[in-house]
Parts: C-alpha cells; sequence; structure tokens
C-alpha cells in the first residue's frame, strides 16, 4: 500500500481473523464490522475505498445468505466501492456468484497475505482510476470544459471557481494574454445563480480610461455632458 489515507472495511466475524487482517494490512487505514449492520453502518461513516467481506455472517455463519444480502447492500448504497469477497477453500461457486453480483475479485481461506495484499492495493489503484475518468468526464461536460489542463495550480483555479460560484461576490481574474480568464469568467457565470442572464464580454482596453468606469458600473444624470439619464 502506498497511500496511509485509503480507507479500507474489513467485514470478519471471527476476532482472530479481524486483528490478523489488520496487521497484515497496516499500510491503509483499516476499519472492521462483524455483521451485516455494523458493516453498513461502517460504510455509511467511512465510506471505504475497499471493502473485504467473509460471505458467512452472523446470525447463520455457516451459510452464505446474509452474506450476500450485504454484497446488494454495499453495491447498492456505494456502486463506485471494491469489494473483495473471502470465501471457504471449496466454495467456488458462491465466490464466482458474488463476483456476478459485482464483487470486484475473491479469496479462498487461507489466503496468502502478500497476494490478498497485491489484490487489494490494485482494488485501490481501479477505484481511484475510475473516481478520476469520473472526474474529468463531469469537468468536460461542465462550464469548464472549454479549459484543457492537467496543471495542479490550474486545477485548483477551478476549484475555486466552482466554490465562488454560488457565492454572491466580486471576483477578479488575473493573468497574462492566452491563459484562460475568458473561459474561467464564462464558466463562473455558467456556474452561479446569473446563469440565466446574459454573459457581456468588454474589451477594456478599448475604452477611454475617462469613461471605463461609466460603462462598467453606469452613471448618474447629469455626471457629465451627454448624461441625460441615469444607467
Amino acid at each position: 500500500m502506498s497511500d496511509k489515507q485509503r480507507t479500507l472495511l474489513i467485514v470478519e466475524d471471527d476476532p482472530a481473523l479481524q486483528k490478523q487482517m489488520r496487521w497484515a494490512l497496516d499500510a491503509c487505514d483499516t476499519v472492521v464490522a462483524g455483521d451485516r449492520e455494523s458493516a453498513i453502518a461502517q460504510l455509511r461513516k467511512h465510506e471505504p475505498a475497499v471493502v473485504t467481506m467473509d460471505l458467512g455472517l452472523p446470525p447463520a455463519p455457516d451459510d452464505v445468505t446474509e452474506g450476500f444480502r450485504l454484497l446488494r447492500e454495499i453495491l447498492t448504497l456505494a456502486p463506485d466501492t471494491k469489494v473483495i469477497v473471502l470465501t471457504g477453500q471449496h466454495d467456488r461457486e458462491n465466490a464466482v456468484k458474488a463476483v456476478g453480483m459485482g464483487a470486484y475479485d475473491f479469496f479462498a481461506k487461507p489466503f496468502e497475505p502478500e497476494l490478498l495484499i497485491l489484490t487489494i492495493d490494485r482494488a485501490f489503484r481501479m477505484h481511484d482510476l475510475q473516481m478520476e475518468n469520473a472526474r474529468l468526464s463531469a469537468l468536460q461536460a461542465g462550464p469548464l470544459s472549454g479549459l484543457l489542463t492537467r496543471d495542479p495550480a490550474m486545477l485548483k483555479i477551478c476549484r475555486t471557481i466552482e466554490k465562488l460560484a454560488s457565492a454572491s461576490v466580486t471576483v477578479a481574474l488575473l493573468g497574462e494574454s492566452g491563459t484562460g480568464k475568458e473561459i474561467l469568467a464564462r464558466g463562473l457565470h455558467a456556474l452561479s445563480p446569473r446563469a440565466n442572464e446574459r454573459f457581456v464580454a468588454i474589451n477594456c482596453a478599448a475604452i477611454p480610461d475617462a469613461l471605463l468606469e461609466s460603462e462598467l458600473f453606469g452613471y448618474e444624470k447629469g455626471a457629465f455632458t451627454g448624461a441625460v439619464k441615469q444607467t
């Protein structure tokens, strides 16, 4: 594991195996649950990217009914979560069924910790990739889609624009020619409550200094020659 902030949910009713798995997977932030209800509570609270779960859970640990019920609930509540199912050595049929329902992978007990770690790491990477693809797709379909960048600083500016859009504040975008100021301004407008109003682009450099203030903010009647009404 390479990211200490990644959260893994371990659903296992055997305390000894819980402890063993937490020890083996100490490179990520692990939370545990011993039954279906506590697993759902942990899922809602911690929103783990990856879940490992035993199909045999209380109140009938020798049956897979509760495990399949939990799997369905996890994939309904958090469909992007990667679920790795742990089964008995000779229970391949249920493992394959779990994968068919949407589980990411399965392991038979007893398992090699190193192989499980590799599979979990791969699940985290797949989850991260899917989240990034979803973010980029949303960005391409959104008001800032005209801005093509992977630069961290520019992406940070985009996030700031998205946060400011809902606020009734004055925003000044400063930058050299060609850095995307108008695209950002149009995106800010499109994301704001004023999105249904007109977006007016003005070339300030083409307006004489003496008239710039009145062009932007209006003027009072009689403020200067020709000002015959308030604007």
